[in-house]
């Protein structure tokens, strides 16, 4: 059996996300191959369901997969372990949270190499891609500074009352998942949500994110899309603290 992917000119609108390779094939979510890297074709990505995930020296691999691994911010799965670790932050003067300080850190990060593996998607191109939307306001940076040294971080994209989770990194124990309950309490402030976490993973699943059929996943993208965002992102202990205070 053989499978047709579209290839993307510079500028061309994605084809319907139904047309993805479907589970039995090898690349199961694969939609598209090539066009542009930049802020407004990821933009026009995220609003149809579509992210981009490539390796070094690949051209742009654009995916839409079925099902859709989805985190709901009330549903987070906080272990005894992460609420030790959550207020073991909150108490220390030297442990700070903040949004947004260090956006383009973030992502250089989470690029760098991981102890089970070399490679990384978040090439330089990926970077001053995301980097874009986040100068446009539609992607942001939750972060954990120690001694005033960016000790965790993650960064996700922002559309309307959608958010989608990209990346991670962390140097202290629970570092980056205790950032997810910032952003879970902080979707769980303004509104906001699901939290599209693209692929299934069991770590994901540990945390509580579900699987959702992309059908279902796109109508609810849609709605979201129509609801305005928070005009400022901006969160502090003292939020975390208040939002947070059923998982503590």
């Amino acid at each position: 059996m053989s499978w047709t992917l579209t290839r993307l000119l510079p500028g061309a609108p994605f084809p319907d996300p139904e047309w993805a390779l479907p589970a039995h094939a090898p690349y199961p979510g694969l939609l598209a191959v090539g066009g542009r890297l930049d802020a407004a074709t990821l933009k026009a990505a995220y609003t149809r369901g579509i992210f981009p995930w490539f390796g070094p020296g690949e051209p742009p691999l654009w995916w839409s997969p079925d099902p859709r691994m989805v985190l709901e911010p009330g549903a987070l799965a906080v272990r005894r372990s992460l609420r030790q670790s959550a207020r073991r932050f909150l108490v220390h003067a030297d442990f700070e949270l903040h949004v947004d300080r260090e956006f383009r850190g973030v992502m250089q990060e989470c690029a760098a190499p991981r102890r089970d593996t070399a490679e990384t998607w978040i090439v330089p191109a990926v970077i001053d891609a995301y980097c874009g939307l986040h100068a446009e306001g539609l992607a942001h940076s939750f972060e954990l500074w120690h001694g005033g040294e960016l000790a965790a971080g993650l960064y996700c994209v922002a559309l309307g009352g959608m958010v989608f989770g990209e990346s991670m990194f962390t140097r202290v124990a629970d570092g980056s998942k205790v950032l997810l309950m910032a952003l879970c309490g902080f979707c769980l402030r303004h509104g906001l949500g699901p939290i599209d976490c693209q692929q299934q993973t069991a770590h994901l699943a540990r945390m509580g994110a579900q699987p959702r059929p992309r059908s279902e996943f796109l109508q609810t993208l849609r709605q979201r899309l129509t609801i305005a965002g928070p005009e400022r992102w901006q969160y502090d202990w003292s939020q975390f603290q208040h939002d947070c205070a059923p998982w503590l």
